[in-house]
């Protein structure tokens, strides 16, 4: 069944998701600074090209430097990828069959958002990264 989700988020949503975050990773890496920053987005790009079968976890060992960089992403990239997320999640929930990707790019939102202590794991390993 994932695959099968994954298949159409890919041709509905996920193709320009990854594309919005590739573009984002791609600016943020011209400076030595923002190269974290666009690792981070090319991290969650390929979480928003294939979402179905990963999730989201807390990393322990995230510091105060995590939180910073939430700061700064937050007010460089996050917001609009965010604004994507929004924009797109409502356009899908506008149909039936779309409701679950609707879903799906809601919770996509809050690592968009603030992505630095995160981690991505497959579902059937949540607990791996913690």
């Amino acid at each position: 069944m994932n695959t099968i989700l994954n298949i159409i988020w890919l041709v509905l949503c996920g193709l320009w998701m990854f594309l919005g975050y590739l573009l984002a990773g791609v600016l943020l890496c011209i400076t030595i600074i923002g190269i974290p920053f666009g690792v981070a987005a090319f991290r969650i790009g390929v979480y928003a090209l294939w979402p179905f079968g990963y999730t989201v976890v807390d990393r322990r060992d995230a510091g105060s430097p995590s939180c910073v960089g939430n700061v700064l992403w937050l007010v460089l990239a996050g917001w609009w990828l965010a604004l994507g997320h929004i924009t797109t999640g409502i356009a899908l929930c506008i149909t039936i069959i779309g409701i679950p990707l609707g879903i799906a790019n809601f919770k996509l939102i809050p690592v968009s958002l603030l992505p630095f202590g995160k981690e991505i794991v497959r579902t059937d390993q949540p607990f791996a990264a913690r």
